[in-house]
């Protein structure tokens, strides 16, 4: 069974790159650690800022990995099992995470805060520029 591309309208030209990242986040989305968004309130002609909250309890700074690569934020954790205890029950793992978001272009990270067992990373998008350029049409006899 073949797929049908979702943005197969032929008004959309050149939009398979975000169809390939769309089809990247899905097959990433297992669900951990759980998130949120915010929209934050803009301050004096600042730009539009985003807030992504991750739950990473038990993970600290030095197992907590923030990149931007291409037009994604990537957030890894990584937690190393200490063979030292001894455990009678055994209900929180120590487990890896990677979390992918496809970021818009113009879009960059602001800076990142691990406070309390959340991680927050801040965004901004930039208004982007209204552009008009005339089109010299060509005339053929």
């Amino acid at each position: 069974m073949s797929r049908v591309p979702s943005l197969s309208s032929p008004f959309l030209l050149g939009f398979d790159e975000i169809e390939r990242a769309l089809d990247r986040v899905v097959k990433g989305a297992d669900g951990y650690p759980p998130y949120n968004i915010e929209r934050l309130v803009r301050e004096d002609g600042q730009p539009e800022r985003l807030r992504i909250t991750l739950a990473v309890a038990g993970f600290t700074r030095d197992q907590l990995d923030v990149t931007t690569e291409e037009n994604q934020l990537v957030i890894r954790g990584r937690q190393q099992d200490d063979k030292t205890r001894q455990y009678i029950h055994r209900g929180i793992a120590a487990r890896h995470f990677q979390r992918t978001f496809v970021l818009a272009d113009g879009m960059f990270v602001v800076g990142a805060d691990l406070r309390n067992g959340l991680l927050s990373v801040d965004l901004a998008r930039p208004e982007p520029e209204r552009v008009v350029k005339q089109i010299a049409i060509n005339e053929h006899e």
